[in-house]
């Protein structure tokens, strides 16, 4: 039995130290080392239609949550990024330009 129990030992060592590195896992948003596929679907643009935002910032924060966007200008970055249309597509033409006169770029 104790013949048994060390050659179990010594295949399982052997595995692991041949064990493959994490593969790294693509999509449209990001790219995540052994972690699943995103949860949360893309969700599309927010064109200023004020009868929908509630839905689309709702989905807005679950996105953010779960591709773990922390830092204020990531996040930020990624709002500005899905608005567009009238109002919308202003309001971010006017942050890029304040957002561009606070750096001293321009494009």
């Amino acid at each position: 039995m104790e013949e048994a129990s060390s050659k179990y030992k010594q295949t399982t060592t052997e595995e692991m130290s041949v064990a493959p590195a994490p593969v790294a896992v693509a999509n449209s948003e990001n790219i995540q080392v052994g972690m699943p596929k995103n949860m949360v679907s893309d969700l599309g643009w927010f064109d200023g239609d004020r009868t929908k935002f509630e839905d689309w910032w709702r989905g807005m924060r679950l996105f953010l949550k779960s591709n773990k966007v922390m830092e204020t200008d990531n996040r930020i970055t990624a709002i500005l990024a899905r608005l567009r249309g009238d109002v919308a597509g202003i309001y971010v033409q006017q942050k890029l330009n304040e957002l561009d006169e606070e750096l001293g770029t321009q494009d």
